[in-house]
């Protein structure tokens, strides 16, 4: 059985009155209220949907009477579903583009098919061919898409128009194209490849009109039914279709993307359509500064708006002039651009030249006068050039002597802590860094350059010759301080005055922040007990668990640094300097006077139990909330103490977060623990690994309730 093709004739009726009215209006309108802008573009008529479903609808396309030229309606059901080419039938074909240049409109068209039965017979078939081309404007784009068939012991066929005067005959078509697919058996087929194996693809010829494909029935599917009971053949957009052996079987209500070329079809020439112009609904090319070119598929033309100019060909006044100097990533001047109708004009600026200003840069013009200038300033530029070398040398001159004086060549040997160079810094010390500020000097964050580890700069505004001779020693130390509740040293750059150091950064600020400052969060029981318990576990450790004892001596809840996940870190105890016990441990006062052991403010004489007493400050800061500053002397720690002593209940000073906890037992044995850390009597203040312990086990008890 063999489908044949119809020939469209092509419809020349007259354009209805109601359109030569409304086209006369849209002139007048045009040119007495609107002048054409650059950058605007005219599409449609005036009154007319612009846009169906997300698609654009220019004008010769329209929707509604007298909004199209006759041949482009296009049906809109609904404006949020896609619009339809108008055709007769029930079966409307779906638009997703409709495009000037190239003259395209992109629609989805369905696929042929014929199946067999088990004696080898036709048992059902389906034509593909849909009318949307009933005043013949269209024709199946032979560049933009191809025929595909599908099957096995396959053939099908695509013919162009019909040849004038030849009637029922199989040879009717002016041009055939079409492919054979074969199947040896059922694993013959790959998907993927489309290259005569249960597929085949081939390019099509010009000036199709319809969808018709035609299958010849010569060859037998006996032996191909179980896994290849059909035939398909369809049109399809290139590169928009990838066979897959699935489709052996595929769904016969399927449809396929296809680009169709459309032209103006009243006459078939430019020359003539010209020669049309003074007749309503005749040459289509109504713009100035527009032209016609003879299509390229089909007899015809299409209209495009002259260089320079963008728009609307089809509509009077639709082609706009570009502003081309408004676009130099696509007209290029590399001097002064002045838009002119229909182009651009590019010049140099006055005291330069250029070969071609449109692609070459302008090159000042340099009399006499401006060459001794450059001389001069080019001799100056030189000696400028020799005294920056020489400062350059000065400087890193400068740079090996601190490098040196702050103890280079012995941190050179020490294996984990990296000296960086002042340059390694630069990008990190500037204002806009700066996170911190103190007595001490200024904290920066930022990544060390080449690396993606983010770190705290600490850089000190000054440091006593006392202080700098020990500066190496206090490095090596700390460089062997490695745990997790200690902030941990990285490294330190030497070629600057005051050595720089630089310390993992921990993301949540200080505990002082937490409880006090404007980073305040709430805290719950559990959480306070975890912040003490591991801050005593990093004290501990400095206390006992190094090769030698380390003592911080300025231990405040500014000095314990958080991560986001509220692990504290012991910072800042190479600011207030690092000592081994087995030296002398008198030395000036240091630290903040709102944490310090009273009896090292009176003895200079810094024990661990020292930091004991300060840590004891801090939890109580911990459970209360509140500060515990010189100013109120001592009234807050003292309050509390009395009011321990004298069996009173402290829950009046506990933070209100956690006053209404149910682990009543927790907040007394913490109250015990602070009132024994602030012991006048030195002897009788805890070890930290007791504390670090205890508070261990009372945060295991809150966490499993």
């Amino acid at each position: 059985m063999s489908l044949r093709q119809e020939n469209i004739a092509i419809s020349t009726s007259t354009t209805p009155l109601i359109v030569l009215v409304l086209q006369l209006l849209l002139i007048a309108s045009a040119d007495s209220s609107r002048s054409a802008t650059a950058g605007e573009s005219v599409t449609m008529m005036a009154g007319c949907p612009g846009n169906c479903g997300g698609v654009g609808i220019p004008y010769p396309f329209g929707i509604g009477a007298g909004c199209f030229r006759k041949g482009f309606e296009i049906i809109c059901n609904d404006d949020d579903a896609a619009p339809f080419l108008a055709g007769s039938g029930n079966s409307l074909i779906p638009v997703s583009d409709l495009s000037f240049d190239p003259p395209e409109a992109r629609v989805m068209l369905p696929i042929g098919w014929q199946c067999f039965n088990s004696s080898d017979k036709v048992d059902g078939y389906r034509g593909p061919r849909v009318d949307f081309n009933r005043d013949g404007v269209y024709r199946v784009s032979h560049t933009r898409s191809h025929l595909v068939v599908l099957g096995c012991n396959t053939l099908a066929y695509v013919g162009s128009q019909h040849r004038p005067g030849v009637v029922d005959s199989d040879y009717d078509h002016a041009e055939y194209t079409g492919c054979l697919c074969y199947c040896n058996d059922s694993s013959s087929a790959v998907s993927g490849d489309c290259d005569g194996v249960g597929c085949c693809q081939v390019d099509i010829p010009p000036d199709i009109t319809d969808n018709t494909v035609s299958f010849d029935g010569t060859y037998s599917h006996e032996r191909n039914l179980d896994y290849s009971p059909c035939d398909y053949a369809f049109l399809v957009e290139k590169d928009n279709y990838t066979f897959s052996t699935a489709d052996l079987r595929m769904n016969k209500n399927r449809t396929m993307p296809v680009r169709l070329d459309w032209a103006i079809r009243d006459n078939l020439t430019c020359s003539q359509a010209r020669k049309t112009a003074a007749q309503v609904g005749g040459y289509a090319c109504v713009s100035d500064n527009s032209d016609c070119h003879d299509s390229t598929n089909g007899p015809g033309y299409v209209c495009k708006c002259n260089n320079g100019y963008d728009g609307n060909p089809y509509l009077p006044n639709g082609c706009i002039d570009i502003d081309e100097c408004l676009h130099p990533e696509l007209y290029t001047c590399f001097g002064d651009c002045r838009n002119l109708p229909g182009s651009y004009e590019c010049r140099c600026p006055k005291g330069s030249h250029s070969a071609d200003p449109y692609s070459q840069q302008c090159i000042q013009n340099f009399p006499l006068p401006a060459q001794i200038v450059v001389g001069v300033v080019g001799g100056l530029f030189i000696a400028a050039v020799f005294i920056f070398i020489a400062l350059l040398r000065r400087e890193k001159r400068k740079m090996k002597e601190f490098f040196k004086k702050n103890g280079g060549p012995i941190l050179e040997k020490v294996n984990n802590i990296k000296l960086y160079k002042k340059e390694d810094l630069k990008t990190i010390l500037k204002n806009a860094n700066v996170i911190g500020k103190g007595g001490f000097g200024e904290v920066y964050k930022g990544y060390i350059r080449d690396s993606n580890q983010l770190v705290a700069v600490k850089k000190p505004i000054h440091v006593s010759l006392e202080k700098r001779d020990q500066f190496a020693n206090e490095v090596i130390i700390q460089s062997r301080v490695i745990h997790k509740n200690i902030v941990k040293l990285i490294g330190c750059c030497l070629e600057v005055d005051i050595p720089i150091l630089v310390y993992e950064f921990v993301s949540k600020g200080s505990l002082e922040d937490i409880l006090h400052g404007s980073n305040r969060v709430p805290l719950n029981l559990d959480q306070r007990l975890h912040i003490a318990a591991e801050s005593a576990e990093g004290l501990a450790y400095m206390h006992s668990k190094t090769s030698t004892t380390i003592l911080h001596g300025d231990v405040k809840p500014a000095n314990i640094l958080l991560n986001d996940d509220l692990l504290p870190k012991i910072s800042d105890f190479g600011i207030s300097r690092l000592l081994a016990v087995d030296h002398d441990h008198t030395m000036s006062i240091i630290g903040d006077t709102s944490y310090m052991d009273p009896v090292y403010c009176q003895t200079g004489l810094l024990t661990d139990k020292s930091d004991v007493y300060s840590f004891g400050v801090v939890l109580l800061e911990l459970i209360t909330r509140k500060k515990a500053s010189h100013s109120d002397n001592n009234g807050l720690r003292q309050n509390f103490i009395d009011a321990y002593t004298s069996g009173k209940t402290v829950t009046e000073f506990v933070d209100e977060e956690i006053a209404t906890t149910n682990d009543v037992d927790i907040l007394v044995n913490l109250a015990g623990m602070v009132v024994q850390c602030l012991n006048r009597e030195v002897d009788q203040r805890p070890e930290m690994t007791d504390i670090a312990e205890r508070l261990h086990n009372m945060a295991k008890r809150v966490h499993s309730n």
